[in-house]
């Protein structure tokens, strides 16, 4: 007589199976069905796949079932990536080539799909093609910043998401989450200490002598770009400054009709831009209005693009740290591989300022 089937090597029977015989995104079954085939309780099956999945070899999605997805010894852990192009964002070109020289030490690896069109539009297909793409080829996870300054692009990042959690794909979001502030998502995520960058950044302006802040950005533009308005908003508050929906401006720089409607107090006011390429539009255009960048104005922004040293007026702006971002992304990667049911994580990095000419009134003769 066969000893009866108890919780150990029930464990050990199926741990081999998927050792040797379960390629990874092999659905296991149901507790129900196994309970059946040992004859134990469906508890008994329960704590097995418990276990297993605390052991890396399967995950458990309610409504889904229990997938493998134990890759073997010798599995070469990829990655996808549906990142921006540095058309889009310079910041995205850094933080690419780091995670391509992780890459290259063996790390892991990264695969990218096309999905780093610099055009927004081109963008959002490149981007729903690549996810699917990455979703059949089982990479071991994608990192995904998600889709900004398109319509619908709230929904669509959230698609996204739901396809790759679905699919029992590891996920972390890098610069913005996918929904807004203060609203958190399910995912990990390791982005610009927004809120303290904004905050410093105004800080900057009123001890350059600004008692009149703005805040300006696009339409359609990331949550993240929410969070530096509050950034604003507290420190002109601290001040004693008013700061409400009047100083708040959105709208598309190059718009004269948008751009005359600013409202500029010569020598007092300091305009915060979302980011670079915001500022680099709108300093043209104030120029067209007539509006002097260090005699009228003060106007600082975020990123630390390549061309803010070459403007009319050089641009103060903020940097990020984008190589910590990404070395802190695949921290939490690996983190959330090897722990799948962890707490979500929010990681906030600080950057620096790199004052230039734009965010200091000139000394009058």
């Amino acid at each position: 007589m066969e000893p009866k089937a108890n919780f150990k090597n029930i464990l050990e029977a199926v741990r081999h199976d998927i050792r040797n015989n379960m390629p990874a995104g092999t659905f296991l079954p149901t507790e129900t069905e196994l309970a059946a085939r040992y004859n134990v309780s469906r508890p008994t099956i329960a704590k097995v796949y418990n276990t297993l999945q605390k052991e890396g070899y399967v995950l458990k999605k309610q409504g889904i079932g229990t997938t493998v997805i134990y890759q073997g010894i010798n599995h070469k852990t990829t990655f996808g990536l549906l990142l921006p192009g540095p058309g889009e964002s310079e910041i995205f070109a850094t933080i690419s080539d780091r995670f391509m020289e992780r890459s290259q030490k063996g790390d892991f690896e990264c695969i990218w799909n096309g999905a780093t069109s610099g055009n927004a539009e081109i963008r959002r297909d490149l981007t729903e093609k690549s996810c699917e793409e990455y979703i059949e080829q089982k990479v071991d996870g994608i990192f995904f910043a998600p889709l900004e300054r398109i319509p619908q692009g709230n929904e669509l990042n959230n698609e996204i998401c739901r396809r790759i959690r679905e699919a029992g794909i590891p996920l972390v979001l890098i610069d913005r989450d996918i929904v807004e502030f203060p609203d958190r998502s399910e995912f990990d995520l390791v982005s610009l200490d927004n809120l303290n960058a904004a905050y410093t950044m105004a800080e900057h302006l009123i001890s350059a002598g600004c008692d009149h802040l703005l805040f300006c950005f696009r339409p359609d533009s990331a949550g993240s770009v929410r969070i530096r308005q509050f950034g604003v908003s507290a420190a002109a508050q601290k001040q004693g400054f008013h700061f409400g929906s009047e100083n708040v401006c959105c709208g598309n720089p190059e718009d004269m009709d948008f751009v005359r409607e600013l409202d500029i107090r010569p020598g007092h006011t300091g305009i915060v831009c979302a980011n670079d390429a915001t500022a680099a539009v709108l300093m043209s255009s104030l120029g067209a209005r007539g509006i002097k960048i260090m005699s009228d104005a003060l106007l600082c922004a975020f990123d630390d693009m390549k061309y803010a040293k070459h403007l009319k007026y050089t641009l103060t702006s903020y940097r990020q740290p984008c190589e910590q971002i990404t070395d802190v992304a695949i921290e939490l990667m690996l983190r959330r591989m090897k722990t799948p049911d962890a707490p979500a994580l929010t990681i906030n990095l600080q950057g620096e300022i790199c004052p230039r000419d734009s965010s200091r009134f000139a000394e009058i003769e």
